[in-house]
């Protein structure tokens, strides 16, 4: 659905723009009062949390579907002192503040979704989902169910982002789709959309015969950088293809193994396009971005992170390595267990 907005809270003055804007977004997506009073203070809290304790601090805000229907997602980012035992200070009344103590136990009590991650020294991460009480709880989470977690997000200062993403899930095999278009702007994202269009048109193709198609139709573009990556849940396995500077990894494990991508542009010099093959396991995470995200991340550096929720993982890449002269797209993808 919407794109994500990100907004720095570094002084209070902030926080109330952060609330304005969650509470415009409840509305859009048609929370009734009770339920944009909650992200009103679900917002506010974390907002606090970031001038009080945080360096740095950051809201990331976008709406999106769900099985159950629609959501706002809320991601809070600091490079602070982090905690250093994340169920103390869940607890009401702990802080080390000289505050009451309940803010982040308010927070996961409304929340239809929590999660957090905090490294002593490095920073804190929460992620926080909130629906309207109108969503059904009557989908279905089984194995089969790929969970993901993106941040997308224009070069700093511009409105427009080049970067596109899609994914496509059916029962055994799900596709997933970065391109980057070349420069940034409106005929960066026309690039980026048409390539987009290719793929949800043949999504029922592999990863290398959809380049091909995209290769043609992206010609009178500027052309993108692209990368497909189809797991296989019944054969364990995953295909990618790529051309141009899309980061593929595949973390099994806490071995990182990155896939391979041939040099060229889709829709302008593209000489060779192949498919490789990788193992894939119910424990596989995978990671795709675009040359918005440095590339010298390593999960090993944060302790039980590839066990969080793929939003919270995506954006703790983010806030570490995210490069602000470019559009930027991460993905995080990885098998949901069985409810």
């Amino acid at each position: 659905m919407r794109d994500a907005i990100a907004l720095p809270v570094t002084e209070e003055s902030q926080v109330g723009e952060a609330r304005r804007i969650a509470v415009a977004l409840a509305a859009e997506l048609e929370f009734n009062e009770t339920d944009r009073g909650k992200v009103a203070i679900v917002i506010t809290e974390a907002a606090k949390n970031l001038v009080k304790h945080g360096r740095e601090g950051e809201l990331l805000l976008r709406t999106l579907k769900t099985a159950a229907g629609c959501s706002i997602e809320i991601i809070a980012l600091d490079r602070g002192q982090g905690m250093a035992n994340v169920a103390l200070c869940l607890r009401d009344g702990f802080s080390t503040a000289g505050t009451p103590g309940t803010g982040l136990g308010a927070i996961k009590r409304l929340s239809t979704f929590f999660d957090i991650h905090s490294v002593p020294k490095l920073g804190t991460a929460l992620l926080m989902r909130l629906e309207p009480t109108q969503n059904s709880r009557e989908a279905s989470q089984n194995s089969n169910y790929l969970e993901f977690g993106v941040v997308h997000l224009p070069k700093t200062g511009e409105e427009i982002c080049g970067d596109s993403w899609a994914a496509e899930n059916h029962l055994d095999k799900n596709l997933i789709l970065v391109a980057d278009g070349l420069g940034y702007g409106d005929l960066a994202q026309e690039a980026s959309q048409e390539a987009v269009r290719v793929f949800e048109e043949n999504a029922k193709l592999g990863p290398k015969a959809i380049l091909e198609k995209a290769h043609a139709a992206l010609k009178n573009t500027r052309g993108a950088a692209a990368a497909i990556a189809q797991i296989d849940r019944t054969q364990q396995t995953i295909c990618f293809a790529g051309i141009g500077n899309i980061s593929g990894v595949v973390v099994t494990d806490n071995q990182t193994r990155s896939m391979v991508s041939y040099n060229g542009t889709v829709g302008h010099m593209m000489r060779k396009v192949a498919e490789f093959v990788y193992p894939w396991s119910q424990q596989s995470l995978l990671i795709m971005h675009s040359d918005g995200l440095a590339a010298q991340w390593n999960l090993n550096r944060y302790p039980g992170l590839a066990s969080r929720h793929p939003a919270l993982i995506a954006a703790v890449l983010y806030r570490d390595f995210k490069r602000t002269r470019d559009d930027m797209t991460v993905i995080v993808a990885k098998v949901r267990e069985a409810a």
